[in-house]
């Protein structure tokens, strides 16, 4: 069964994407098809470990390349929003302050995108879902693992 949640992505994740899978194809594969075909014109590959190593790493490559094709051709990207919204969307840099008065700023960014040490979070997170579509001012109740969260959207930016 297809999931039928839209594949959201800003367009810096798409050419991040892209360039991996170019990497990948280009650069990285190239190599290990290299290695393997050495590794095979010594003989023996039952107990080979390099053929055999190689091999792997060549599955591994090109199920990343098929999963980064999918995911990209799945994609929908979503340009940089230059109408002055105030409201959170996707793609928004936004500022909150929790109730202890500690600020953070998040970028609400597709699922591919994740990256919690710059504090990309998805659109479908708790926290994700809980923004959209709110203004600055506005108080936010999320929910995590240790309980709700209230949050006060500080700034919206694009």
């Amino acid at each position: 069964m297809k999931d039928s949640t839209p594949n959201y992505i800003t367009p810096e994740g798409a050419k991040r994407l892209q360039k991996e899978l170019g990497e990948l194809r280009s650069k990285q594969r190239p190599v290990v098809v290299q290695d393997v075909a050495d590794a095979a014109a010594q003989g023996d590959r039952s107990e080979n470990a390099e053929y055999i190593y190689g091999k792997k790493k060549l599955r591994e490559i090109d199920r990343r390349m098929h999963w980064l094709t999918r995911r990209l051709e799945s994609a929908t990207v979503v340009g940089q929003r230059e109408d002055g919204a105030t409201a959170v969307f996707f793609g928004a840099y936004v500022e909150v302050e929790d109730g202890d008065g500690i600020r953070t700023t998040y970028r609400i960014v597709g699922e591919d995108e994740i990256d919690l040490a710059k504090l990309h979070i998805s659109w479908r997170s708790p926290l994700g879902r809980s923004l959209l579509k709110r203004k600055e001012g506005d108080a936010v109740v999320f929910r995590r693992p240790s309980g709700e969260v209230e949050v006060t959207i500080i700034s919206v930016r694009y």
